[in-house]
């Protein structure tokens, strides 16, 4: 476990995160940007080499069309379900994958992992649309860096095999309860993954949403963890 090698990230509200390698190319997760109530309106994605897609939520995949056919990512990662719904409405380079499955990502080893929560897509007409399990990302840097962006989820005990397989040095973990995890279980969480830094993500941005940073900093200070949050606002990179 180790902070050397960490990527540049800018967080844009909600879950969309976008970090860039130390090459210069850029994976964009969980996209939703326009929609995203949380994102600044003036926020410019530069260049979006890949992006990841954790389930099928419009809070998680609003965007993923458009900005898929605006930028041509070298590659869209997702379940099997989501990249064929993808595929369905024009998108290229899709790379369908399950649960426990890796693949290679502008030269990082993403692993897709389970997330406890639902998954479905928004079809219009169409009605609702299979979106497979809903799941999290572990990304391998070259560098050796590696972090975990879990996506929606629950916490859940195996949170622990994480832990032992990968040793992520940062998570991104949602914290605003009622759909997630609240503080209480994102800091357990924490202690499962024996991450040394934490970004709270999937708070704030509508009224349902109630968990914050600092009660986080709590919790993880009732449990006397060493772990960092590192708060950050929509726009902010770190």
């Amino acid at each position: 476990m180790t902070d050397n090698g960490r990527p540049k990230f800018t967080y844009l509200g909600h879950s969309t995160v976008l970090y860039e390698q130390a090459d210069g190319r850029r994976v964009l997760i969980d996209p939703w940007v326009g929609g995203n109530p949380a994102c600044p309106d003036d926020v410019d994605l530069g260049r979006v080499d890949a992006m990841l897609i954790t389930h099928g939520h419009f809070d998680h995949i609003g965007d993923a069309v458009e900005i898929a056919k605006a930028h041509q990512p070298e590659i869209v990662v997702g379940t099997w379900e989501i990249c064929a719904w993808l595929e369905s409405q024009g998108v290229e380079n899709c790379a369908g994958m399950n649960v426990g499955g890796s693949v290679d990502v502008l030269g990082a080893r993403v692993t897709q992992v389970q997330a406890v929560h639902t998954s479905s897509i928004d079809g219009g007409e169409s009605g609702t649309i299979d979106g497979g399990v809903a799941t999290g990302f572990v990304i391998a840097l070259p560098s050796g860096y590696t972090f975990y962006h879990a996506g929606d989820t629950a916490l859940f005990l195996d949170m622990q095999l994480i832990a032992d397989l990968y040793r992520p040095y940062l998570a991104f973990l949602p914290i605003g309860d009622r759909f997630t995890m609240d503080p209480r279980q994102a800091a357990l969480a924490c202690k499962y993954l024996q991450v040394r830094e934490v970004v709270p993500i999937h708070w704030g941005t509508f009224d349902l949403l109630t968990g914050t940073p600092d009660g986080l900093r709590d919790e993880l200070t009732s449990h006397g963890s060493r772990c960092q949050v590192v708060e950050l606002a929509p726009g902010d990179t770190y």
